[in-house]
């Protein structure tokens, strides 16, 4: 069974270029499988304690718009 992830096709820089660096290649494809993980297990967690899924999903983006770059 499929755990419904996709990894992104091309981890684009601020200027559009790939990144192509193997190392670092491997920095986003692990986290990524990192936060996927643990969002899914906090979706799942809430909706089975009565948490509709719909108001789920919101909160998640919030948290998601909320987080600040290392840029600003």
């Amino acid at each position: 069974m499929s755990d419904g992830s996709t990894q992104p096709a091309m981890w684009p820089q601020r200027d559009g270029t790939p990144v192509s660096c193997r190392d670092k290649l491997l920095v986003l494809q692990e986290n990524h499988a990192e936060v996927q993980g643990i969002l899914q297990d906090a979706f799942e967690d809430a909706v089975l304690m009565g948490v509709d899924e719909a108001a789920m999903r919101q909160i998640l983006i919030d948290v998601i718009n909320t987080l600040r770059s290392p840029h600003a």
